[in-house]
């Protein structure tokens, strides 16, 4: 599974505090997390949960930026920690299927590039309802690795290594897409969906392209690759590189809607 599907059990903890901090610094992560904030509708003084928040950066932007109140929760002690040193006192290290919180105690809440790896979405999306008020807004934003692309010789090849991604290395890599039907089930009202599509030409930014290059070498480490398909892999992606013809994306959605 993925690094941030346990934080605290890998081997550096503290180093996924520092993927997040770099990708916090992306303009197209600044700006679809500024487009999340802007979905719960944050009014003054009101009260708002962040759920797999993370280091609690959005949190703390939400805060900041219009004078409320903000909880955070994450499973990861190691992430709790780094929130409360940046100052978030308002967090609490917990499982998003079990939040600790009183029914209908906020006006709001989201999670970011959290869906993605909860053992039961379905779970946890019904108690993320139930903790916010009638009225209230809820945001969910994921990538669905099913939109994935990537610009290597052998179309084949990339297309079995992004599907290694998208169905071995997250537990709901391609769920975004059904967000909307999710809170629908949830009854949930004013439904939204917006696309955001992360495109990347440099090799080297978005944390090293969320560390693609070494996809296949994992895939082969599982058996889902030969080795020298591995190999080939990453030949071809430094082909692309050095031709200037890398190319990957992935579509993020943005859904949003108010509670009944």
């Amino acid at each position: 599974m993925h690094g941030f599907t346990d934080v605290d059990r890998q081997p550096d903890p503290n180093s996924w505090v520092g993927v997040l901090d770099r990708l916090a610094e992306e303009p197209f992560y600044r700006a679809y997390q500024q487009r999340v904030r802007e979905l719960l509708d944050p009014t003054p003084g009101r009260r708002y949960l962040e759920v797999g928040a993370g280091t609690g950066a959005s949190a703390a932007h939400l805060r900041d930026a219009h004078g409320v109140s903000v909880a955070t929760v994450d499973r990861s002690l190691t992430m709790a920690a780094a929130m409360r040193a940046r100052g978030l006192t308002g967090c609490a290290a917990a499982d998003a299927h079990h939040l600790p919180f009183r029914t209908h105690a906020f006006d709001g809440a989201w999670a970011d590039r959290t869906v993605q790896h909860l053992a039961d979405p379905h779970a946890a999306v019904t108690d993320l309802v139930r903790v916010v008020r009638p009225g209230g807004r809820i945001v969910l934003a994921d990538p669905d690795y099913d939109t994935q692309v990537l610009d290597i010789a052998d179309q084949e090849l990339a297309r079995r290594v992004l599907r290694f991604r998208a169905d071995a290395l997250l537990r709901n890599g391609t769920l975004a897409h059904r967000h909307a039907g999710l809170l629908a089930a949830h009854g949930l009202v004013d439904i939204t969906v917006e696309p955001r599509t992360l495109v990347v030409r440099d090799p080297t930014a978005v944390d090293n392209v969320l560390g693609l290059r070494s996809w296949a070498a994992t895939a082969a480490q599982r058996g889902a690759l030969d080795p020298s398909e591995a190999r080939a892999f990453e030949d071809q992606f430094d082909e692309a590189v050095r031709t200037h013809r890398f190319t990957y994306a992935v579509t993020f959605f943005l859904t949003a809607a108010t509670v009944t």
